[in-house]
């Protein structure tokens, strides 16, 4: 019963994830395609010849002046459902850039939209009804290229559909040579008065920085934010800069999780940069801002180094998406791809201040951390379980049976008791940090990878494993070495996989341990453990060691024998007899348990150290 819900709740999920893009698709709130223009139906666009067409009322326009523009359907029998209607440049078929804007002839059907941060500079639908015409007004910009076309995509349902269907070609008179709104650096940064530099970061300007202290003028891999108000407190200044195949984003947050919050974003595309304002609702890709929010923009590209600048007024009014800079937040420091006209999820988790800053407050240097620190505490509560408690317990259990043999504690003997309080010990401590990244999501991660699926096996092996030892048999039963076997092999098993889980949590956005210091020192300890065990194996197997080893288990069983107890080495009575040769030292064992106890400290150190740089 239990097993057919999972099912059926895992079933519902998946198809929830799968429908779920091409259900939103309905209301026509498709902002993030505006740059492919391509729906995210799950299907490939028809090959076959569109059944629609565009038209205009003219085929030339001056800035300045409106068209109308038509989509319409070639026949009475091919109704469309959805559409996105564009305005491109002409003479730059690879471009994304949405140019004019619209104004609606029948806003019953249709919706303006603000393609790529420029307001209505698309048109949509607003329901699946069917239809089989449509009209909007498009205004050509001051700056225009010489030659524009347009552009429609058409659904007519989910699998059938039209990418990109072209339209006329409008020829502008007198337009001029750029194109509004795009910066258009030099392969050099001459575009910029100056490259960015970190001095005055604490004295006359505010700075965040990854890594710590770097400076952007001569460091490729810096990641740069400063800001700092203007004399008499009007606006702010903003420069961003760091390596991104995309783009680089400055999020303003009331706290330190995704969702509403101001974003600005410096986009490349094709050696163009622009600065794109823009909103996050949720965890959802951000929704561009109408133009006029951001001023003096400014931006380069310079070997794979995306930098620009903007000038903000401290407060935006009759917006409330717009925070106000007298107030204080987190700073978001993310990077990403920009892929089609629309920008891809950042890949590594934002870099986010340590604390609340005020944009026109007094400078600071700021610093962050891509991990959150509960991320970072389910990371060291498993390295110090795995680590430590479990790879000792587990020496105790194997190789220090016969060591202390005339010391109780608690009434059984000392490696039962640390073995079984060091494995008790370990379940509460994975037990706990299992939970925190759950906390930390809010759920189940779709993006973690195999990570915590593996996580959840070695949890359920690691609560079983104690309610195995719960059902142990006695020592002599013969069901003993089945037990022992399975036992054994659960526990050899369970270190293998939990190795494998430890470094696949290395990748994790949240917890992304960057270079070989981490793996180096996770494949060391491995190998430090293995060398511990092997040691103490070969040790054991030695022959002057075994034959002390089998003299006096001989005379433990003799007395055993005597007093009619039925035990074995593991829960003998500790009846002392004489016996004319000294007992072993186990010297070996106690000195490599404390170094094997020395080197996990230190690859432990080194890992909760690499955990703290995140």
């Amino acid at each position: 019963m239990l097993e057919s819900k999972v099912t059926r709740w895992a079933c519902l999920w998946l198809l929830a994830w799968w429908a779920g893009p091409a259900l939103g698709y309905s209301n026509g709130r498709v902002q993030e395609v505006c740059g492919s223009m391509e729906p995210l139906h799950g299907h490939s666009p028809s090959p076959a010849p569109a059944p629609y067409r565009l038209t205009v009322d003219g085929s030339t326009v001056q800035p300045g002046a409106r068209v109308t523009v038509t989509l319409l359907a070639s026949d009475s029998s091919s109704p469309f459902k959805g559409f996105l209607l564009e305005a491109r440049d002409a003479a730059a078929p690879n471009s994304t850039v949405a140019l004019g804007s619209f104004s609606l002839l029948q806003p019953g059907v249709s919706q303006l939209l603000g393609c790529g941060g420029r307001q209505a500079s698309g048109v949509s639908h607003t329901s699946d009804s069917k239809k089989h015409q449509v009209q909007a007004e498009w205004t050509c910009p001051k700056a225009s290229p010489p030659t524009v076309q347009f552009f429609a995509t058409v659904v007519q349902k989910k699998k059938l559909y039209w990418v990109q269907v072209p339209g006329p070609v409008v020829a502008v008179t007198g337009a001029a040579s750029t194109t509004a709104g795009v910066l258009t650096p030099p392969t050099t940064a001459a575009g910029l008065p100056a490259p960015f530099s970190s001095e005055g970061c604490g004295h006359n300007k505010s700075c965040l920085r990854e890594p710590a202290g770097c400076r952007p003028e001569n460091d490729r891999d810096c990641f740069f934010l400063s800001f700092r108000p203007d004399a008499i407190g009007g606006s702010a200044l903003f420069e961003l800069s760091g390596p991104a195949e995309g783009y680089v984003a400055l999020g303003l947050s009331l706290d330190t999780w995704m969702g509403n919050d101001d974003v600005y974003l410096c986009i490349q595309d094709q050696g163009r940069v622009h600065i794109q304002a823009a909103f996050v609702s949720g965890r959802t890709r951000p929704e561009p801002a109408p133009e006029g929010t951001l001023r003096d923009q400014v931006g380069a590209v310079t070997d794979g180094v995306i930098q620009c600048r903007f000038r903000r007024d401290v407060r935006i009014p009759q917006t409330d998406q717009r925070f106000d800079l007298d107030q204080s937040y987190f700073l978001f420091l993310a990077h990403g791809r920009y892929e089609n006209g629309s920008t891809r999820r950042h890949h590594t988790q934002p870099l986010i201040s340590s604390v609340r800053a005020l944009v026109v407050g007094p400078p600071v240097d700021l610093s962050g951390s891509r991990s959150p620190l509960i991320i970072k505490l389910h990371g060291v509560m498993m390295l110090a379980a795995w680590m430590w408690v479990v790879s000792t317990g587990v020496l105790f259990a194997r190789h220090f049976r016969h060591v202390w043999p005339d010391v109780l504690l608690r009434g059984d003997k000392v490696w039962f008791q640390v073995h079984r309080g060091l494995m008790l010990l370990a379940v509460s401590l994975i037990s706990v940090a299992f939970t925190l990244p759950f906390l930390y999501r809010g759920g189940w991660s779709k993006h973690a990878g195999y990570h915590p699926y593996m996580g959840c096996a070695v949890l359920g092996l690691c609560i079983v494993q104690p309610i195995i030892a719960l059902f142990r048999p006695a020592p002599l039963s013969p069901r003993r070495r089945l037990f022992n076997l399975v036992h054994r092999s659960a526990g050899r098993w369970l270190q293998v996989q939990a190795v494998v889980c430890v470094y696949l949590g290395f990748r994790q956005q949240a917890l992304l341990l960057r270079g070989p210091q981490a793996t180096g020192a996770l494949v060391g300890w491995g190998l430090w453990i293995t060398l511990a065990e092997l040691g103490l194996h070969f040790h054991s197997i030695s022959p002057a060691r075994a034959n002390k080893v089998v003299q006096h288990m001989a005379t433990w069983f003799s007395s055993a024998g005597n007093t009619g107890n039925t035990g074995d080495n593991d829960d003998l009575p500790l009846v002392k007899l004489e016996d004319p040769s000294p007992p072993p030292a186990y010297v070996f064992e106690k000195t490599l348990m404390l170094v094997h106890q020395l080197g996990n400290i230190l690859f432990f150190w080194v890992l909760v150290n690499a955990v703290a740089k995140v």
